[in-house]
């Protein structure tokens, strides 16, 4: 059995899920092999798309595929599960009662996380698929801690699914200057904190090596939630005061 490992409902996307994996090990202080966390990966690429079931573009839910393989993690000994997608949140409360170990929710950890690193924040920009937009789950989340949640005008919103479709999940490479023209909108709005909301965004800033300050990447939340349940150090370059 495995100690303390951490079961991950991957797939959703492939290539965040992989990303999700390389920032759990470099962000975890680690001086052998055995300093690391343990996980349990499905990359379950099958699994229906989250968005389009949500916009009602297609019939086929994603939630049986996702409790299918959160009771698999379980079972395999995973002690608690992430799912390195936003979108699918709109499916947590199913998920997270399906089994009996805990699960981490990326974007309430995000949005405390954001609260914590920005002393008085009051308009929280969120970059995210129109799934997460519709669903409101940044909204909720951010108005619990007072907050307002500010999202992009409908013409950028349509360039944002375009960056996130048309060129991570399709495995193009990813335009800095969009992205960073998306951030730039956002801050224009008055966001303090901007937060890539969707997973493939944190792919394309990794890919893009972006790093500012006033960016809060959902996936390095959640790799950083993950490190320290594990009860791994986190390396002290990621350790923000």
């Amino acid at each position: 059995m495995l100690e303390n490992a951490v079961g991950v409902i991957g797939g959703v996307g492939p290539m965040a899920t992989v990303c999700f994996c390389e920032l759990v090990l470099s962000m975890t202080y680690a001086e052998r092999d055995q300093d690391h966390v343990n996980m349990i990966v499905l990359n379950h690429a099958a699994i229906p798309d989250r968005t389009a079931f949500i916009c009602g573009a297609s019939d086929d839910s994603p939630l049986p595929y996702m409790i299918a393989d959160a009771k698999s993690l379980e079972k395999a000994g995973a002690r608690f599960i992430v799912i390195p997608c936003n979108t699918a949140h709109y499916f947590f409360d199913e998920i997270a009662a399906s089994v009996s170990v805990p699960v981490l929710n990326i974007v309430r950890e995000t949005v405390l996380e954001a609260k914590r690193r920005i002393k008085g924040l009051e308009k929280l920009g969120v970059l995210a698929t129109d799934g997460t937009l519709l669903t409101k789950s940044y909204d909720l989340a951010a108005n619990e801690q007072n907050i307002e949640c500010v999202t992009p005008d409908e013409d950028v919103q349509r360039q944002v699914m375009s960056l996130v479709y048309d060129d991570v999940k399709a495995g193009k490479r990813p335009d800095k200057e969009k992205l960073r023209g998306f951030i730039d909108h956002l801050r224009q709005k008055g966001c303090r904190c901007v937060v890539l909301g969707c997973t493939e965004l944190s792919v394309a800033k990794k890919e893009c090596g972006m790093c500012d300050d006033d960016v809060l990447d959902s996936l390095e939340v959640l790799a950083l939630r993950t490190i320290e349940r594990c009860g791994r150090k986190i390396r002290s370059e990621y350790l923000i005061s």
